[in-house]
């Protein structure tokens, strides 16, 4: 994520921010990628901190998104959909460095469903998931010690809100991009034949999870081609964020791009992918002098990493 400049005196201000440090308030402009000041600020901004620029009806582009929020008469649920709204604006925001849901962008947009276990009356089952375009989220899992529990439970190092945003959102770029001429001829070598039965797929999946080996970014990756490539291009959304933030924050390592470096305008894959695995190791190396675990624990083989640049060429669209 980019470092953005106070309209105002141009300090640092970050992706969360409401105000600068002077005082002067500030929304994020979207299509912009920039912070303003003036701008009519969205409906949400006083209850979830939302702090992007009003669009028609009041609310943001993103906030636009949902249709349901969770049961704000249990009380623990209004800083869950904060956090939650949090992780979906920040994904919505790195789509929009490669041209997704912009102004610009006439495709449809997703539906979500931002629902919690916890109402009012009691416990709720809710099940994350993508369904021709409507995107179901568990905010619960925005609560640290159920999200350590369900990391613990499912061995999901990487299962974060972030993490939910990126893949589910990966699912329905599938459908969007289904549409369009020669995606799933160069899809299905790779991933596999998407229409295998899904729900049988995944049931074998869960009585005896394969190994990944050297083709899947992960276990869950292997129990169909469309977990393949919704966990392959959440971790590719991973790694160039990953990238875009320590170039923002001036971190450099020897034979990295200099100042003004875009990673979301990295054409070469592969060297993107290199650079930033770089700096994750660089990373892990200061983590492990605090006793922290590694930043990014994966190991990319090159089946992988051909994958990768299947769903970047055409996350880039080109």
């Amino acid at each position: 994520m980019q470092v953005f400049r106070c309209p105002a005196c141009s300090s640092p201000v970050y992706f969360h921010n409401l105000a600068c440090g002077c005082g002067q308030e500030v929304s994020f402009d979207p299509d912009a990628q920039t912070m303003v000041a003036g701008a009519p600020h969205c409906t949400n901004r006083d209850d979830i901190a939302c702090n992007w620029v009003a669009e028609e009806g009041g609310l943001c582009r993103s906030c636009a998104m949902t249709e349901t929020v969770p049961d704000l008469r249990a009380e623990q649920n209004l800083p869950l959909w904060e956090s939650s709204e949090y992780a979906k604006r920040r994904m919505l925001a790195e789509l929009g460095r490669w041209g997704w849901f912009t102004s610009n962008d006439a495709g449809a947009r997703p539906v979500f469903r931002m629902l919690s276990e916890e109402t009012l009356h009691g416990e709720e089952d809710v099940i994350m998931g993508h369904a021709d375009g409507l995107i179901t989220i568990n905010v619960t899992e925005a609560s640290d010690p159920v999200l350590a529990e369900r990391q613990e439970q499912f061995d999901e190092l990487y299962r974060t809100m972030l993490g939910h945003m990126r893949h589910e959102m990966a699912h329905f770029l599938f459908l969007r991009l289904a549409g369009e001429p020669g995606f799933l001829d160069s899809f299905r070598p790779l991933f596999g034949d998407e229409r295998e039965d899904y729900g049988a797929a995944l049931q074998r999946h869960y009585d005896a999870p394969a190994d990944p080996g050297e083709t899947h970014i992960t276990h869950y990756a292997t129990a169909h081609p469309h977990e393949d490539w919704a966990e392959t291009l959440a971790h590719l959304q991973h790694l160039v964020s990953m990238l875009d933030s320590g170039v923002a924050s001036g971190l450099r390592l020897p034979g990295m791009p200099g100042e003004g470096y875009d990673p979301y305008l990295e054409a070469d894959t592969d060297a993107l992918i290199t650079q930033a695995v770089n700096l994750s190791i660089a990373v892990n190396h200061v983590n492990r002098a605090l006793d922290l675990p590694d930043l990014y624990p994966f190991v990319l083989t090159q089946p992988v990493r051909e994958k990768m640049a299947l769903a970047h060429r055409w996350l880039r669209r080109l």
